[in-house]
């Protein structure tokens, strides 16, 4: 059975995953949505250049709680494959990147054997995914929060995806969790 893409990420009331000047000060992590249990169930993170930038070796501050060092750990554990069409590689063993042929080379990453994988973003990525019809599953936590303005989710999408509902979740943070394959 071929791996899944899981699209994982935190929006606003009003589909934005960022603010105006890129902040995500308004996401909650929440222990109550077991995180770190969605993070056992991959292996792989996938990562446009800039998030990759960003995200992708990003170091805890001295002062983030042991739950967040943890995370970040976890994360750090797994392989990353960063989509970009100006850069080819860092020197780490653990990145690799894919510049062109996206829907052949997912389709190759899909069916090594492993666990799912984890579209991490960035917003160009996540429409890129969502029109070539690559991900299975869109985990999406709408937090209790309206920007505003910001990054949307989804933009620039052409067609009509339609979706199941599989799951929701509520949490005692006001976050609702909204599983669709």
């Amino acid at each position: 059975m071929a791996r899944r893409i899981i699209l994982d990420l935190a929006v606003s009331l009003d589909g934005f995953i960022e603010g105006k000047n890129g902040e995500t000060d308004w996401c909650i992590m929440d222990p109550e949505m077991k995180f770190n249990q969605f993070l056992d169930e991959i292996d792989t993170i996938l990562y446009g250049r800039t998030s990759y930038d960003l995200w992708g070796q990003y170091t805890p501050k001295m002062d983030d709680t042991d739950d967040e060092k943890e995370i970040w750990a976890s994360i750090h554990s797994k392989e990353k494959v960063v989509f970009s069409r100006t850069q080819w590689g860092t020197g780490d063993p653990k990145v690799t990147f894919i510049n062109d042929h996206i829907r052949e080379e997912v389709t190759a990453l899909k069916n090594k054997p492993g666990k799912d994988i984890w579209l991490y973003g960035g917003a160009s990525l996540i429409t890129t995914f969502v029109q070539s019809g690559l991900i299975d599953e869109y985990r999406l936590s709408v937090h209790p929060i309206v920007l505003g303005e910001g990054k949307p989710l989804f933009s620039g999408i052409k067609q009509r995806i339609n979706l199941m509902l599989v799951n929701t979740r509520a949490f005692a943070s006001g976050v609702v969790q909204l599983i669709y394959r």
